[in-house]
């Protein structure tokens, strides 16, 4: 007997572009490039990936197409308005047909940024939202170099004012790369903080997708393919990033993380996360990685939050405990305290965290009581 199928619940799920995957699959930009037949390249990237000769590698790829090729290179972590208008100015007196990023989540998200402003004006406050941009955008290819924010995979660009540190989320679909090359050999050259703080984000976004409000079939199927991958392969990647399997789990596990968010949304450990770093300046990762076991025990006793379906058996306070292991194993730490916040600073970033989007999507719903209780467990 063919047994009871409940009903799915309507869903839209619109596609990314091309990926390429693999070691080595950088060697393929030169053709993805020729493809375009740009007149001129603009390479958006950052101080540390260009002093490992990935950038050299991308632009000699784009050189050899006949392009002519520029390179903004004064990206910097968690950028904000002043980076991608100086991007803008920069792009502007070049005039690209193709913009390439290579580098973290940083550079991804400001060349996603500089395609904003070039191309249909304005600033960047202009595109807080979905969908604002009215004029087409430049082709993009993203060529991810930590394993993390999954922005590759994403139509989003977080850029933070430059006043007031708060995160924008500036999302239109035509901002998406058209074309994602991951390639695992990337990964050899990133700082082991730096590995560590992304690598416990993209766990984040795997954990806090699968129980979004905004989940569906398609994401959770991200979700829990990316969480498989993080989970196993996170802990070798750190002891030894030379080890070629693990660094390949963790670029897939981080870029379909990416796809989950994509396809739905992300909860309340990035609400608190954000505050943390706008006001106090913790490193998004370690915010996150901090948060997010107080968050997952804290949806698990609301009996809201359905974890058994990521790993088979598993409840919310074997998942948190998972998550403290993996955060100690990367040698990030556990308190608040610990990164010099003050008690009395609690109430504030409970406050702060009210006002963070995807606070909306977190299966338990969470106001200010409820974040100030997140910050107290963690403190």
């Amino acid at each position: 007997m063919i047994p009871f199928l409940q009903s799915i619940q309507p869903f839209e799920y619109d596609p990314c572009g091309r990926i390429l995957f693999g070691a080595g699959a950088i060697e393929r930009l030169g053709s993805v490039i020729a493809a375009r037949q740009p007149g001129q390249v603009l390479l958006v990237t950052d101080p540390g990936v260009r002093a490992t000769g990935l950038v050299d590698t991308a632009t000699a790829a784009a050189a050899a197409t006949g392009a002519g090729v520029a390179v903004f290179d004064e990206v910097e972590a968690n950028p904000t308005t002043c980076h991608v208008e100086a991007g803008r100015v920069f792009a502007a007196a070049n005039i690209p047909d193709l913009i390439v990023a290579v580098g973290g989540g940083s550079a991804m998200d400001c060349a996603k940024g500089i395609n904003f402003l070039l191309t249909n004006g304005g600033v960047m406050e202009d595109y807080w939202g979905l969908d604002k941009a009215t004029r087409p955008m430049l082709p993009s290819i993203g060529i991810p170099t930590t394993a993390g924010t999954g922005s590759e995979a994403q139509s989003y660009a977080l850029i933070a004012q430059a006043d007031s540190h708060r995160k924008m989320a500036c999302g239109d679909r035509k901002a998406r790369f058209g074309t994602v090359i991951l390639d695992p050999d990337t990964l050899t050259s990133v700082p082991p903080a730096v590995a560590a703080t992304s690598g416990l984000d993209a766990v984040a976004h795997a954990l806090e997708t699968y129980v979004s409000t905004r989940r569906n079939p398609m994401s959770q199927l991200f979700s829990r393919e990316a969480w498989r991958l993080l989970d196993a392969n996170l802990e070798p990647y750190l002891a030894d990033p030379a080890r070629e399997p693990s660094r390949a789990g963790m670029m897939l596990g981080a870029f379909l993380a990416g796809q989950a968010i994509e396809a739905s949304m992300l909860g309340a450990a990035h609400a608190c996360a954000n505050p943390l770093s706008a006001g106090f300046g913790v490193d998004h990762g370690a915010s996150v990685a901090l948060m997010l076991p107080h968050v997952v025990r804290f949806n698990g006793g609301g009996a809201v939050a359905e974890y058994d379906g990521l790993v088979p058996g598993a409840d919310a306070e074997s998942l948190a405990s998972r998550v403290e292991a993996l955060r100690t194993a990367a040698g990030l730490p556990a308190r608040l305290r610990q990164v010099g916040i003050q008690r009395q600073a609690l109430a504030g970033l409970a406050r702060a965290a009210t006002e963070e989007w995807t606070g909306r999507f977190n299966p338990r719903p969470v106001d200010q009581v409820e974040f100030l209780h997140l910050y107290n467990s963690a403190y």
